[in-house]
């Protein structure tokens, strides 16, 4: 039974990127290569060596990024390991894409992986998994106690809507515009343990409630608890688990910064002894429904369930508070569902998939 600890949580403030994309053809259309980029016989340049996994599909690919020990580093780090995913693509006669679906995969025309993981999932999960297109990206934020760890990701929850909204990145599933802005979330939603996670009291309810799903055969490891954020046991960190997967590196430095800012931010308010927030699961489930429908033009319930707040004023509230500056160049420029869109519409298909490619 694979199971973190406590003793995980050492340092405050580190950081860690997971990205997942698509392997594609010339044309940007989506094709098997996990057998060529990992499991292959030569092994990838320097900065994905032990860092390259695969997901669901055989043209699903992850990455990660080497601990980052501060946030200067982050954008180079980012922009290494996709720059080395890319020529590795590369040197196998592959492109990379980048977005939260594939806006041309159809699921019922492509392999999944075999590996065990997998396989068990489908068995168990059946058509929900079946269909999971799904890529997106995981900020890590290390943090130096476990039961700060928790407390942080159930604050972390009420920002995660705006998150989404920022970074929606899928209009089209399946080959059709799904009239959402990230249709990613609500595929994403079908599987079990997915979502908004109830807050949890201390780590030890957290770590009970995780080994307690093992035990009972819901999950095969705490991995597969897909909670849009969480303590991870192994790692010591919070991770972050909204965004869309993106092609271009900038919107992925955005919210690294925006998710460390916040983690340093909740993290002294823990040690100054505030108590935590009490939010209904429904309010937040309500702007999540928002954030994945509306995107840029969305706006949300605010914490006394009286007003609402639109996506806007979150960004330079937020922007003000923290001292960060990336959400607004975010918000100022088209997003990514507009952008997709905007192609589809004036140039066809075929300049949509290329307009995903890294």
């Amino acid at each position: 039974m694979e199971l973190g600890s406590p003793e995980s949580f050492t340092r405050l403030g580190t950081l860690g990127v997971e990205e997942e994309f698509y392997i594609v053809d010339d044309t940007g259309r989506p094709t098997s290569g996990i057998d060529d980029l990992v499991y292959g016989d030569d092994d990838p340049p320097e900065p994905l060596v032990g860092r390259l996994d695969h997901e669901l599909f055989q043209f699903t690919i992850e990455t990660q990024t080497p601990l980052i020990e501060r946030l200067d580093d982050a954008s180079e780090a980012i922009s290494s390991v996709r720059d080395a995913l890319v020529e590795h693509a590369e040197n196998h006669g592959y492109r990379i894409a980048g977005a939260g679906l594939h806006p041309m995969a159809k699921w019922r025309e492509l392999d999944h992986a075999q590996k065990d993981r997998y396989r068990a999932q489908l068995d168990r999960i059946q058509y929900p998994q079946h269909r999971n297109t799904t890529a997106g990206f995981h900020v890590h934020v290390g943090v130096d106690d476990a039961d700060k760890a928790t407390w942080i990701a159930n604050e972390l929850r009420w920002y995660l809507p705006p998150m989404l909204a920022l970074s929606a990145n899928s209009p089209y599933w399946n080959g059709f515009d799904t009239g959402l802005q990230s249709a990613r979330a609500k595929i994403f939603e079908g599987l079990p343990n997915t979502g908004m996670p109830t807050a949890f009291e201390d780590f030890e309810a957290f770590q009970r409630f995780e080994r307690r799903m093992v035990e009972l055969g819901s999950i095969n490891d705490r991995g597969e608890l897909w909670y849009d954020v969480r303590p991870h046991t192994g790692h010591g960190t919070v991770e972050v688990r909204t965004p869309d997967g993106q092609s271009d590196p900038e919107v992925v430095f955005a919210f690294v910064e925006y998710v460390h800012a916040l983690v340093m931010d909740l993290a002294e308010r823990y040690e100054d002894g505030e108590s935590g927030t009490d939010i209904r699961r429904e309010l937040l489930d309500e702007n999540k429904w928002r954030a994945m429908r509306y995107g840029r033009e969305a706006s949300f319930v605010d914490q006394s369930s009286e007003e609402t707040v639109d996506l806007a004023t979150f960004v330079d509230d937020e922007c003000d508070r923290l001292g960060v500056s990336g959400l607004r160049d975010l918000f100022d420029r088209e997003s990514g569902a507009e952008r997709q869109r905007r192609i589809h519409d004036d140039e066809g298909v075929d300049a949509l998939c290329r307009s995903v490619l890294l």
